[in-house]
Formats: C-alpha cells, sequence, structure tokens
C-alpha cells in the first residue's frame, strides 16, 4: 500500500476518522434534525436573526400541491426538498415566459411540471434514505459579479468547515454546465480552495481532478478575492453558538444586493475540499484539538482570532 505515505504526509482526513472522530464524537444525533431539514434550519436562522434566502411557502401534503397555483405571480424562485441531500431535487427558475417558467439551464417548465416535481419531492424521491419528504420555495439569490466569469448559470457557494466553533477551511464551489448551474461537486460543480487568511482563492479540483481553469469558461480559478470574507466567517463562528455542532459545514452564498447568506448546513461535510486546498485537514483539526476544553464557550471574536492565529501558525510552519 504505497499510496499509504504520502496521504499520511500532507494530513489527509479520511472518512472512517471523519465519522468516529469527529462527526460522531462531536454531533450530538438530537442536534441533526436542525441542519438535515433545511426548514427546520430556516427557521432557526430566523430566529436567531442569522441571514438566508428569504423562504416564500412549503407544501408539505399532496393536497397542498394547488397552492403552487400562487407561483403564477413569481418570476424567478427556487425550488427544495427539505431533506435533500447532495443538491437532488433543486430547481432554480431565473424567468417566467408567458405561461411557463424557465430554469437556469435553459429548460422551460410548465405549471403541471412543476407539479410533478414537488410531488415526487413529497415522496421522498430526492431525500436521505428515501423517506416522505417536504417542499419549499424560497427567495433566488442572484450571485455577485465578480464571480460571473468563473460560474455557469448558476450561483457559487462558499463551504466554510467548523471545528469546536472555530472556522478550519473553506471552499468555494462553481457551478459548471455539467452540473446545471448548480454549486455542488457531486454533479460536476468545480472545487476552489480558499487561503482563509486574505480570503482569496487558491487553484481548483473538478472530478477530484486538479485544475487551474474553469472548465466552461477557462477563467483562471486562482487569485479570486472573495467579498465580506470577514462576514462570511464572522456570522459561520456565529452561527455555531445557535446550532452547537462540534464538526460542521456552512454553505454561504452572496447576494448582489443582500450579501453574504447561509444557505445550509451540513453535519457531515464531505472530504474534497482538501483536494481543493491542496491541505489534509489533520494538521488544523489537531491544533484546534490541543486548544483543550473551554473552546466553545469563548465569544465568536476570540474563536476567530484563535483560528487566525494557528493557520498563521501552521503556514509559518510550512514555508
Amino acid at each position: 500500500m504505497s499510496w499509504i505515505g504520502p496521504y499520511r504526509k500532507f494530513g489527509l482526513l479520511g472518512m472512517n476518522r471523519r465519522n468516529a472522530c469527529y462527526t460522531l464524537a462531536r454531533n450530538p444525533r438530537r442536534l441533526y434534525p436542525l441542519v438535515d431539514d433545511k426548514l427546520k434550519t430556516k427557521q432557526v436562522l430566523e430566529q436567531n436573526q442569522l441571514p438566508h434566502p428569504e423562504l416564500y411557502f412549503s407544501i408539505v401534503h399532496n393536497f397542498e400541491l394547488k397552492f403552487l397555483r400562487e407561483i403564477k405571480f413569481l418570476k424567478e424562485f427556487v425550488i427544495k426538498p427539505a431533506r435533500g441531500a447532495e443538491g437532488r431535487g433543486i430547481v432554480v427558475i431565473v424567468d417566467k415566459h408567458e405561461n411557463k417558467w424557465k430554469k437556469s439551464s435553459g429548460e422551460l417548465l410548465s405549471i403541471e411540471d412543476i407539479e410533478y416535481h414537488v410531488s415526487n419531492i413529497l415522496a421522498g424521491l430526492f431525500s436521505l434514505g428515501g423517506i416522505d419528504d417536504q417542499a419549499f420555495l424560497e427567495y433566488r439569490v442572484r450571485s455577485h459579479v465578480i464571480f460571473r466569469s468563473v460560474a455557469y448559470r448558476g450561483v457559487p457557494d462558499i463551504r466554510v468547515i467548523l471545528f469546536r466553533g472555530v472556522p478550519t477551511m473553506c471552499m468555494l464551489r462553481l457551478p459548471t454546465m455539467e452540473s446545471d448551474g448548480k454549486a455542488n461537486l457531486h454533479q460536476g460543480a468545480v472545487g476552489a480552495g480558499v487561503d482563509m487568511l486574505a480570503g482569496t482563492t487558491l487553484g481548483g479540483v473538478h472530478h477530484n481532478r486538479l485544475i487551474d481553469r474553469h472548465p466552461d469558461t477557462q477563467v483562471p480559478i486562482a487569485g479570486i478575492k472573495i467579498p465580506f470574507w470577514n462576514d462570511i466567517l464572522e456570522t459561520a463562528a456565529r452561527a455555531f453558538e445557535v446550532f452547537q455542532l462540534g464538526y460542521i459545514g456552512i454553505d454561504f452564498v452572496i447576494d448582489h444586493i443582500l450579501g453574504p447568506l447561509i444557505l445550509e448546513l451540513n453535519a457531515r461535510p464531505g472530504l474534497n475540499i482538501q483536494l481543493a486546498n491542496h491541505e489534509g485537514l489533520l494538521p488544523r483539526l489537531r491544533a484546534i484539538e490541543s486548544l483543550g476544553p473551554g473552546v466553545e464557550q469563548m465569544n465568536f471574536e476570540k474563536r476567530l482570532a484563535l483560528g487566525r492565529e494557528i493557520l498563521h501558525n501552521l503556514k509559518e510552519g510550512r514555508s
């Protein structure tokens, strides 16, 4: 097994260790519903005045499908399953032409198409474990202008990994033609690592292959200065105080009017963020672990300062 040495050298966190030492050890099961159900997540964000896309309405039962007729007043919106996984079941509507709605891909949908899709959501077609689900419609985010050249017909998002409430590693996820305008790596989006001290992007990864340019626009991925960077890290650290999950991913989008918004949270964040950053998570996780007890009780300013200090020390140690 000659590949083990290099993986250990770069401190890559594997799935078994992530599950045993971080998600299971740090995330109480009773708190999972707060992030596994996107409607519950929205309620918590609203109650705690944390920024998020506005909820228009939800559909719980099939007899409520008739309420979808009310979307005739909406030109743009997003349809989501409450318990969806890996971006499945999400439909982004960007415009309306007469009696049909246009997806970000350009495809036109009738009201019957939308009703059929929502009925599939309710039946659990896109949910974790295939259980019955709920659907909801929310505000469609319009991306910040800085991302236009590196995002194909969609809105990029920023994944922030927090450990013990300390921002630990970040990634910018860029939509592609393959991902149908969605910022989901499983569907073909690009992941770009982020220098957390500077708030600028590094190289990218696409289907586990390192790349330098966006596959559709051919624009370089590295060197993008992410707007509102300090606000994003501060909001992430504040969100930990609300959700109290010790190892979590928080996904942000940057609306061109509203600024940073929390899109969703994930109690089992994926591991490709390490490939995007060309660096393993373990050195950062171990450094935060070594801080001892009491980190979780600190206010978000202190946890942010600790995170910056750790990142600076690790960077100096590599140089």
